[in-house]
């Protein structure tokens, strides 16, 4: 395995989303119930995490569960939930020491109330933290985001706030849940699907995509690395020619 040294990751993305995708087939593969590979996900959190705050990235965006996830059976989102207070109460230390400001995107009101009150206690502890920002997409989806962004601009228009023919790409990003934040550079996807399932729609516009097989679980400090790694060798264009980035 290569050290960390032995990557050129000298471009490092100010922001890197994950779509963790894997757990239950990883757990499947291995004749254990579905929980077990949520499970053993955790730990993989925990290692790109403090991979990711090692290496100087400004924000990190875990997509934990979805608007969708919501229909998955009564028991694994019961399990998820109860994995998901551990970890906030677990982590909250480890954050405060590494100088992590926890934030949730999503609708976070449609928590179950003990693991909500566990979370806006986490955000509040570490709202003065400034080394990195830990975005939980938490019951989120993007096109909700996006619906919900629309019904304020539109009630900023009805109230005769905002002229709607001066609506604008900035006052909608002023509406999501990410307001304030830059937008992904790298988007990873474990578990081998190539889809964004709904995830920061506006936001990742412009971002690199890099799938990989490897899932969730098994993915930890060396494929955060390697994924950094390939972010840094790609041209980003944003519409230009890369002889237009080179000056030529």
């Amino acid at each position: 395995m290569q050290e960390t040294s032995e990557f050129d990751i000298r471009l490092i993305p100010s922001h890197i989303a994950l779509i963790m995708d894997g757990n239950g087939r990883w757990a499947e593969e291995r004749r254990r119930p579905r929980l077990a590979g949520h499970k053993a996900g955790v730990d993989s959190v925990r290692a790109v995490v403090e991979t990711a705050r090692e290496i100087g990235v400004r924000y990190l965006t875990l997509y934990a569960f979805s608007t969708e996830n919501w229909q998955r059976p009564r028991a694994e989102v019961k399990g998820l939930m109860a994995l998901l207070r551990t970890y906030l109460e677990s982590e909250l230390r480890t954050m405060l020491k590494n100088d992590i400001r926890l934030f949730c995107i999503g609708q976070r009101e449609r928590l179950p109330a003990d693991v909500l009150s566990v979370l806006e206690q986490v955000m509040q502890e570490t709202e003065h933290c400034r080394e990195m920002t830990l975005n939980l997409a938490l019951s989120y989806g993007g096109r909700n985001e996006m619906i919900r962004a629309v019904r304020k601009m539109a009630h900023k228009c009805v109230a005769g706030e905002v002229d709607p023919d001066a609506l604008s790409e900035g006052m909608l990003g002023e509406c999501l849940d990410t307001f304030g934040q830059p937008d992904p550079d790298l988007l990873i996807r474990t578990g081998g699907e190539h889809r964004l399932s709904n995830f920061l729609l506006w936001q990742v516009s412009y971002a690199e995509l890099y799938f990989t097989e490897t899932k969730w679980p098994d993915f930890r400090k060396y494929q955060l690395l390697e994924a950094v790694a390939t972010y840094g060798r790609r041209q980003r264009r944003f519409g230009k020619t890369g002889a237009q980035l080179l000056g030529r």
